[in-house]
């Protein structure tokens, strides 16, 4: 009796959670006339508002945008957050600890401090308007090397000392051993770089004006509250277009995200 209502608990919370998307597929398939009732039935399903998105703005090309940055992003955090996390807790060197607390402190600070003199720098290369404004600045992340760290002190050190012994040199130890012994964690800061990157609105609108560079989610806000979705309904049909490819990769790495971050947990 105690797991049943343990279960039940969990299932209506679980539905309060998911509820609001579910609406709003609903929604983004049903007439506008529908669109007010909280019930996610209709006998009149259809994909007008989806072609009504796909007419009025270049919706695909945007996908593009938004899929070649957040995954030039998410790469790059990889091997280099990687490489910074497995030096600080491999590598014995002096001031070690001092750049962990650094890096740590660097987490605490808003993006919008930064935001500035990152434009600044942005004009000064003369890169506005161009993906390596998107991409640069997010090459390397304070959490992926906080994550990569806690995880990569884990392995047991005979299986890196063995390494050394065979002549591997360091970066051959973390691509070829650490790595394979790092999936959940690779997965992990892939997933959140990936959302992170892909949702991510100010910087883009901030750095990017040419259409044809512009990312999904730019596209959609400029969309929505620059008067071109006149209905609710293509409205919804766009943030249901934006949030689907990140809902469905979640979706499939959710276990190795999970494991990573009750792995890493164990760790001071």
């Amino acid at each position: 009796m105690k797991k049943a209502i343990f279960y039940i608990v969990l299932l209506i919370v679980a539905l309060a959670f998911i509820y609001p998307f579910i609406w709003m597929v609903s929604a983004s398939l049903r007439p506008e006339i529908e669109i007010s009732d909280l019930s996610p039935i209709s006998s009149k399903f259809s994909i007008s508002n989806y072609k009504a998105v796909l007419e009025k703005i270049p919706i695909v090309r945007a996908f593009f945008n938004s899929l070649f940055v957040s995954c030039s992003i998410t790469l790059s955090v990889l091997i280099f957050s990687s490489m910074v996390g497995y030096a600080l807790s491999r590598l014995t060197f002096k001031g070690r600890d001092t750049m962990f607390t650094i890096i740590l402190f660097t987490m605490m600070i808003p993006f919008q401090i930064t935001m500035i003199p990152l434009y600044v720098l942005m004009v000064k290369f003369g890169w506005t308007d161009t993906y390596a404004a998107l991409i640069v600045p997010g090459m390397i992340s304070a959490f992926g090397i906080l994550l990569f760290r806690q995880y990569f002190k884990a392995i047991p050190q005979a299986i890196i000392d063995a390494a050394r012994i065979d002549g591997c040199s360091d970066l051959g130890i973390l691509f070829r051993i650490v790595w394979p012994n790092s999936i959940p964690a690779l997965i992990t800061v892939a997933i959140i770089t990936f959302m992170n990157t892909w949702n991510g609105v100010l910087w883009p609108l901030i750095v990017i004006r040419k259409q044809n560079i512009m990312t999904m989610p730019q596209m959609v806000t400029l969309f929505a509250v620059g008067g071109q979705a006149e209905l609710i309904g293509v409205q919804l049909a766009s943030a249901t277009m934006l949030a689907a490819p990140v809902v469905i990769i979640y979706c499939i790495f959710q276990r190795y995200f999970i494991a990573s971050m009750a792995r890493t947990g164990l760790k001071g």
